[in-house]
């Protein structure tokens, strides 16, 4: 899977499942105050990403993660990852 089909997909599950506008997902914006994120948020946000993706979520691995290009980072990452593996 190619990148910007990553970041369309990811676009796509955040604005169906946080009900927020594709056009506030801003590479440089900020993750947690965009979707107005709390604890139990977090957990729909991995709930979603490993029914998504190949790989299972850390919470450790959202403490670099402040903007949409961080999440987006991570989630291509990861994916390459289980792909080569």
């Amino acid at each position: 899977m190619e990148n910007a089909e990553i970041i369309e997909k990811i676009n796509t599950f955040l604005a169906e499942e946080f009900e927020i506008d594709a056009d506030k997902m801003l590479p440089d914006a900020n993750l947690k105050e965009t979707l107005d994120l709390d604890s139990l948020d977090y957990i729909d946000l991995v709930v979603v990403i490993e029914s998504n993706f190949p790989f299972k979520v850390k919470p450790e691995d959202f403490v670099g993660i402040e903007t949409f290009q961080d999440f987006y980072n991570y989630v291509i990452s990861n994916s390459k990852v289980k792909e080569l593996a």
